[in-house]
C-alpha cells in the first residue's frame, strides 16, 4: 500500500522536521543485531503531544504504519518498518517536565535518556534506577519493559513508572495511573502498556518512581574456578536475602574480551560483578558476608571498593560487554539472546546453554544479569556464512524451548519484537489471543508497530 497521501499531509504538519533522506531511513530501519534493514517511508521528528495526536489522526485516515523510535538501541527488531510507513522520532521531546522531590517522582517526555535524567536529578539527592547499559530513551524502556543490571534491587520499568500519557490509534489521548504511591482504581493501563511495544499507542509524557541515593555504595569482582559455583553463590545470596543492587555473571570467554577490550586483567575464568548499596556499616557487612559465601565455593581474588571512580570503570567495562565481545572476533555479527529462568534453575538453565553452545560451531560468551535469573548468550556468526546464521538461530531457538521448560520466559528484558514472536503461543496459551484482542480493539486497522508482539490482523 502507498502511503503518498499521509506522507504529503504530514509534510504539511511538520515542514522540514519530515525526513524521507536516504541515511535517515537507514538509521530508523536498521537493527542493532542480525534483523536485516527495514525502512520507514519517512520519519517525523515530533515535539508536543498536539503533534502526535495529530500525526496519528492523519495516518489512520489513510492507514499508514506508525513505528515509535528512541534512540534505536532495541535488540530484536521492534523498529523494523516492516510494512513502511511512519518512523515516530522522539529525540525533539526530551525535556524533565516537573521534578517532585516529596513525592520522589519526575514527569518527562519520552525521548529523554537515563542519563541525562539522572545528570538533571544530581543535586536532589534521588536518582532512578533502571540501567539496562544503553543510554536508551525513556520512553523507549518503557515501550519495551526494560530493566538492566539494578532489577534485582530496585526493580524493572514496570515497578518504577507510576503513569503514563499516551495517544492512541484513533488520536485519542488518555493518561493512565497517577502519583499516588498506590492504588486500587479500575484496570491498571500504565501495566498494560509498558511492554506494549508501541503496538497499542505512542507515549508522550511518563511520571517515574525515584529512588533516594544510597549513603553507601560498593562494587567489586571475584573469580570462580567453574561456572556452577559462580551461580551457586547467586543463588544462596539472593536466598538469604543480601541487599544486592547489582549482581552479573561473565564467563571466562567474556572476561578474556574484557582484558582485551578494556585493559581489564582478569583471570581466565568465571566472574561475579556486584554492588551493594545502603548505610555505610550495612555495605560493608554485606561486602563480608558475601565473600564468606563466594570464598566457601571457591571464590577467588575478591575485590571490593568504594571508590567512585573505580565503581564508574567496573560498570562502564560491563555495559561495554556487547562491544568487547564483538571486539574479540574482528567482522563477526552478533545474535543476542535473552531468557530468565527462575532463581532455583539458574544454574541448570546456564549449564546446560554453556553446553549447547560448546557443543556447536560457533562461540557464545555467556553473560548477564544473573541476580534476577537472566542471562544472555551473545552468539558469533560469520557474516558471510548461511550456517553460521542457521546455528546462531537454532541456538537461540534451543535457550528459549529450555527456559519455557524450566518456567521461565522466552524474553527476560529485550521485549518480543519479531525475534521472539514466534513462542509467544506455546508462552502465553490463549493469554497470547487475549492480547491479541486487545490490539485489534484499540488499533483496528492495525497501524501501531504492525508486524510485532502479537498475531497479526
Amino acid at each position: 500500500m502507498s502511503h503518498c497521501a499521509a506522507i504529503e499531509e504530514l509534510k504539511n504538519l511538520l515542514g522540514n522536521r519530515l525526513s524521507q533522506s536516504l541515511s535517515d531511513l537507514e538509521l530508523h530501519g536498521r537493527s542493532e543485531t542480525h534483523f536485516p534493514l527495514a525502512a520507514p517511508d519517512a520519519i517525523a521528528y515530533v515535539q508536543s503531544r498536539e503533534e502526535v495526536i495529530d500525526l496519528i489522526k492523519i495516518c489512520a485516515v489513510h492507514e499508514c504504519p506508525v513505528i515509535g523510535w528512541g534512540t534505536g538501541t532495541s535488540l530484536e527488531g521492534h523498529t523494523s518498518a516492516l510494512r513502511g510507513g511512519v518512523s515516530v522520532d522522539f529525540s525533539q521531546m526530551n525535556k524533565v517536565l516537573q521534578i517532585n522531590e516529596d513525592d520522589m517522582t519526575v514527569t518527562v517526555e519520552p525521548g529523554l535518556t537515563r542519563q541525562v535524567l539522572n545528570e538533571e536529578l544530581r543535586a536532589t539527592g534521588l536518582f532512578f534506577p533502571v540501567d539496562p547499559g544503553a543510554n536508551a530513551s525513556l520512553g523507549g524502556m518503557a515501550s519495551t519493559g526494560a530493566s538492566g543490571t539494578t532489577t534485582v534491587r530496585y526493580g524493572n520499568m514496570s515497578a518504577n513508572v507510576l503513569s503514563l500519557g499516551v495517544v492512541l490509534a484513533d488520536g485519542r489521548f488518555i493518561e493512565t495511573g497517577n502519583r499516588a504511591p498506590k492504588t486500587s482504581s479500575g484496570y491498571d493501563l500504565t501495566s498494560l502498556f509498558i511492554g506494549s511495544e508501541g503496538t497499542l499507542g505512542l507515549f508522550t509524557h511518563l511520571t517515574l518512581r525515584l529512588h533516594p541515593q544510597p549513603e553507601a555504595i560498593s562494587a567489586g569482582i571475584v573469580a570462580f574456578a567453574d561456572m556452577d559455583n559462580a551461580v551457586k553463590a547467586v543463588t544462596q545470596t539472593i536466598q538469604i536475602g543480601l541487599p544486592m543492587a547489582r549482581i552479573e555473571f561473565v564467563d571466562t570467554a567474556t572476561a578474556k574480551a574484557f582484558n582485551e577490550y578494556a585493559d581489564a586483567a582478569m583471570p581466565h575464568m568465571p566472574h561475579l560483578l556486584f554492588e551493594l548499596h545502603g548505610s555505610e556499616d550495612g555495605v560493608a557487612r554485606g561486602a563480608g558476608l558475601f565473600e564468606e559465601i563466594c570464598s566457601e565455593l571457591g571464590g577467588q581474588d575478591y575485590k571490593w571498593s568504594t571508590k567512585t571512580e573505580e565503581r564508574t570503570a567496573l560498570w562502564a567495562m560491563r555495559h561495554n560487554a556487547y562491544y568487547a565481545v564483538l571486539a574479540s572476533k574482528p567482522g563477526a555479527h552478533a545474535l543476542v539472546t535473552d531468557i530468565c529462568v527462575p532463581i532455583s534453575k539458574l544454574g541448570k538453565a546456564v549449564l546446560e546453554t554453556a553446553t549447547d553452545i560448546k557443543q556447536s560451531q560457533i562461540d557464545g560468551p555467556i553473560l548477564g544479569h544473573v541476580g534476577d535469573g537472566n542471562f544472555h548468550a551473545i552468539l558469533l556468526v560469520d557474516p558471510d556464512s548461511s550456517s553460521d546464521m542457521e546455528e546462531a538461530l537454532s541456538l537461540s531457538d534451543r535457550m528459549v524451548e529450555r527456559a519455557l521448560a524450566h518456567g521461565g520466559t522466552a524474553t527476560g528484558e529485550h521485549g518480543v519484537g519479531i525475534g521472539k514472536l514466534k513462542f509467544m503461543d506455546k508462552e502465553h496459551g490463549l493469554g497470547w489471543d487475549v492480547m491479541g484482542e486487545i490490539k485489534r480493539s484499540l488499533d483496528p486497522l492495525n497501524i501501531m508497530n504492525p508486524g510485532k508482539l502479537v498475531r497479526q490482523n
